[in-house]
């Protein structure tokens, strides 16, 4: 009898030291009307290569161009307040304006959530520093890759509006307001003359120029 209890104080006592699984919390955060993300994200490419030809590097023909002036240029790294997609076509390398710029999205965008009741996600950085060569590579899978892109300078990048890395298994957040959030983030730095934004239907994706 003193076995059998034994046994099942054991098991009663393991039982008790499993982890509890955790779901996350369906969670709607408040969002602020601007408007139509065609209308409010329309600077014309015009305005991009402006501002890259003034504050970037001469664009690079190929990639070793590209790492011997890494002293230039300042190399991007996941972290706290966003994730580099997996680069195909460009190299996560920035000029330190539109590095700096990259990080206030990035940091908006989290106190942003935050102070919403929100959690558990970062942006997505799709597309950063692009060479020639790579835009060769790109325009044989996209005919409407453009050859004069923003994207040669340092001074540009994407962010996806589509996908949001989760961070945490604390909350779930619908895409269509994380998306919305970001909108408002780029919204107020583009007012402040820190940035040229363009919204990508096609490519899913913010097309950003550092200014």
């Amino acid at each position: 009898m003193g076995i059998c209890m034994a046994v099942v104080l054991l098991v009663s006592c393991s039982q008790k030291r499993e982890p509890k699984e955790m779901f996350p919390v369906a969670k709607n955060i408040r969002t602020m009307p601007f408007g139509n993300f065609s209308a409010a994200f329309n600077d014309m490419n015009e305005s991009h290569l402006s501002a890259a030809t003034r504050l970037g590097i001469a664009p690079a023909r190929s990639r070793n161009e590209v790492l011997a002036l890494e002293g230039r240029l300042c190399r991007i790294e996941e972290n706290d307040y966003y994730a580099v997609d997996s680069l195909t076509h460009s190299m996560p390398f920035l000029v330190p304006v539109a590095r700096n710029l990259l990080d206030t999205i990035g940091k908006n965008f989290s106190d942003s959530l935050r102070s919403r009741g929100g959690d558990s996600y970062k942006i997505i950085v799709t597309s950063v520093l692009r060479t020639e060569s790579d835009i060769s590579g790109l325009q044989q899978g996209n005919v409407n890759a453009s050859s004069n892109s923003a994207h040669r300078y340092g001074t540009t990048f994407d962010i996806t509006y589509v996908r949001f890395q989760r961070t945490n298994n604390r909350y779930t957040v619908p895409d269509a307001q994380l998306k919305h959030l970001l909108g408002e983030v780029l919204l107020a730095l583009q007012r402040q003359g820190r940035c040229y934004v363009r919204y990508e239907l096609k490519q899913g994706c913010f097309h950003i120029t550092a200014r």
